[in-house]
């Protein structure tokens, strides 16, 4: 794995990186690094907690600007549908992102939600690289060309809308009992906890969800649960 031609992906985003190495750090996952002692460069962590904040910042504008007659609250939704693991990690399997993940044996089996959320995570440090090396126009042209054309599919198929009210509304009116959240797993050090939900209807599960916070987990459970029951 420690081969990858990152020079083919930096190609691939007509990029060309001052140090391709920090490109190589940013789909370095953790548990690489435990494996291959020898590993100079760290992993992605800090690259992904600045590439979401660079994240937030120039979607944040986007939105403002793209939307100026909505309110804050529609704002914030359409904000957290952007750059939610599902739509990021979706968005980075696209850029063949899944082929440069440097990763533990154990984790490269990971498929699914797991690998969304891995993928979600190396687009945020991809971001941070090319702020960090390229600096913010960079950053910002990538995030334009790649990211923002998913909003129209956001609002087309209107998912920033809240989907525990939509479920919990469906439930009640099919089931007539209300929809209650459990943790299920919780992963990862402080700063990037992962969470996995189920959500239930009385003791049936509906369905599971993942996100770095039990209230985005929730979400995505939610969402996935209408989709599972064709709401």
């Amino acid at each position: 794995m420690a081969d990858k031609d990152f020079g083919s992906f930096e190609r691939t985003l007509g990029l060309q990186f001052n140090d391709v190495q920090i490109l190589r750090q940013a789909f370095t996952h953790r548990s690489y690094i435990n494996e291959h002692r020898g590993e100079t460069l760290g992993h992605n962590e800090r690259l992904e907690f600045l590439g979401d904040a660079v994240l937030e910042l120039i979607s944040t504008h986007f939105l403002y600007e793209q939307y100026p007659d909505k309110p804050e609250g529609d704002l914030t939704a359409y904000r957290a549908a952007l750059v939610n693991a599902v739509t990021l990690g979706d968005l980075a399997a696209q850029l063949g992102m899944n082929d440069y993940l440097l990763l533990s044996k154990g984790e490269s089996k990971d498929t699914g939600r797991a690998r969304q959320v891995l993928l979600a995570n190396a687009f945020e440090a991809v971001v941070g690289a090319i702020y960090l090396d390229l600096g913010y126009d960079a950053a910002k042209k990538f995030i334009e060309e790649h990211l923002f054309p998913k909003m129209d599919d956001i609002i087309k198929k209107r998912l920033w809308q809240d989907a525990k009210s939509a479920l919990q509304e469906k439930v009640q009116e099919q089931e007539g009992t209300t929809p209650h959240y459990s943790v299920l797993k919780e992963t990862g050090p402080d700063h990037d906890k992962h969470f996995l939900v189920g959500v239930y209807a009385a003791s049936h599960m509906l369905a599971q969800g993942e996100g770095r916070s039990k209230q985005e987990a929730e979400q995505s459970a939610a969402r996935a649960a209408l989709e599972a029951k064709g709401w």
